[in-house]
Protein backbone atom coordinates (compact mmCIF):
# COMPACT_ATOMS: atom_id res chain seq x y z
CA UNK A 1 0.00 0.00 0.00
CA UNK A 2 1.49 3.47 -1.00
CA UNK A 3 0.40 6.34 1.53
CA UNK A 4 0.90 9.49 0.36
CA UNK A 5 0.55 12.42 2.65
CA UNK A 6 0.35 16.68 1.61
CA UNK A 7 -0.17 19.74 3.24
CA UNK A 8 -1.37 22.83 1.38
CA UNK A 9 -1.14 26.32 2.34
CA UNK A 10 0.87 24.68 5.90
CA UNK A 11 3.29 23.07 7.53
CA UNK A 12 2.29 19.27 8.66
CA UNK A 13 4.30 19.12 11.84
CA UNK A 14 5.42 15.42 13.27
CA UNK A 15 3.04 15.11 15.90
CA UNK A 16 -0.15 15.75 13.03
CA UNK A 17 1.70 12.96 11.06
CA UNK A 18 2.40 10.56 14.01
CA UNK A 19 -1.63 11.38 14.39
CA UNK A 20 -2.45 10.24 11.09
CA UNK A 21 -0.36 7.36 10.85
CA UNK A 22 -2.56 6.07 14.16
CA UNK A 23 -5.40 6.34 12.13
CA UNK A 24 -4.00 5.04 8.95
CA UNK A 25 -3.06 1.85 11.09
CA UNK A 26 -7.05 0.85 11.41
CA UNK A 27 -7.03 0.22 8.11
CA UNK A 28 -4.66 -2.49 7.89
CA UNK A 29 -6.43 -5.20 7.40
CA UNK A 30 -7.46 -3.58 4.13
CA UNK A 31 -4.07 -2.59 3.02
CA UNK A 32 -3.67 -5.60 0.49
CA UNK A 33 -6.84 -4.81 -1.20
CA UNK A 34 -5.69 -1.00 -1.61
CA UNK A 35 -3.29 0.25 -3.97
CA UNK A 36 -2.66 4.08 -3.05
CA UNK A 37 -4.04 6.00 -0.13
CA UNK A 38 -3.44 9.56 -1.15
CA UNK A 39 -3.73 12.30 1.88
CA UNK A 40 -4.81 16.02 1.17
CA UNK A 41 -4.63 18.22 4.34
CA UNK A 42 -5.49 22.15 3.20
CA UNK A 43 -5.52 24.96 5.41
CA UNK A 44 -7.90 27.63 4.26
CA UNK A 45 -10.63 29.23 6.18
CA UNK A 46 -11.19 25.99 8.50
CA UNK A 47 -8.87 22.73 7.67
CA UNK A 48 -10.19 20.29 4.74
CA UNK A 49 -9.07 17.09 5.00
CA UNK A 50 -9.82 14.70 1.51
CA UNK A 51 -8.48 10.99 0.66
CA UNK A 52 -8.82 9.17 -2.38
CA UNK A 53 -8.12 5.46 -1.99
CA UNK A 54 -7.69 3.02 -5.38
CA UNK A 55 -8.21 -0.23 -4.93
CA UNK A 56 -6.52 -3.25 -7.28
CA UNK A 57 -9.42 -4.03 -9.00
CA UNK A 58 -9.86 -0.24 -10.09
CA UNK A 59 -12.71 0.99 -7.84
CA UNK A 60 -11.75 4.66 -6.51
CA UNK A 61 -13.36 6.53 -3.31
CA UNK A 62 -12.95 10.02 -2.94
CA UNK A 63 -13.92 11.16 0.49
CA UNK A 64 -13.61 15.39 1.83
CA UNK A 65 -13.96 16.81 5.31
CA UNK A 66 -14.07 19.97 6.66
CA UNK A 67 -13.32 21.67 10.30
CA UNK A 68 -11.93 24.39 12.15
CA UNK A 69 -9.01 21.68 13.31
CA UNK A 70 -7.43 19.75 11.97
CA UNK A 71 -7.76 16.94 14.30
CA UNK A 72 -11.58 16.05 14.37
CA UNK A 73 -11.18 16.59 10.44
CA UNK A 74 -9.21 13.89 10.53
CA UNK A 75 -11.08 11.95 12.75
CA UNK A 76 -14.47 12.19 10.67
CA UNK A 77 -12.64 11.76 7.38
CA UNK A 78 -11.17 8.24 8.69
CA UNK A 79 -14.44 7.52 9.86
CA UNK A 80 -16.26 7.79 6.80
CA UNK A 81 -13.32 6.33 5.00
CA UNK A 82 -13.52 3.03 7.29
CA UNK A 83 -16.86 2.52 6.77
CA UNK A 84 -16.73 2.85 2.56
CA UNK A 85 -13.61 0.56 2.79
CA UNK A 86 -15.52 -1.92 5.02
CA UNK A 87 -18.48 -1.53 2.70
CA UNK A 88 -16.12 -1.74 -0.67
CA UNK A 89 -14.68 -5.01 0.90
CA UNK A 90 -18.15 -6.68 1.37
CA UNK A 91 -19.32 -5.53 -2.05
CA UNK A 92 -15.89 -7.83 -3.49
CA UNK A 93 -16.89 -10.81 -1.08
CA UNK A 94 -20.45 -11.41 -2.03
CA UNK A 95 -19.30 -11.32 -5.83
CA UNK A 96 -16.74 -13.85 -5.36
CA UNK A 97 -19.73 -16.25 -3.69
Amino acid sequence: MNIEVKAVHFTLGNETREYLDKKIARIRNAENMIVDLLFTLTKEKDFAAEALVNFRWGVSIHQSEHDFELNPAIDKLMDKLIANISKEKEKVKEKRQ
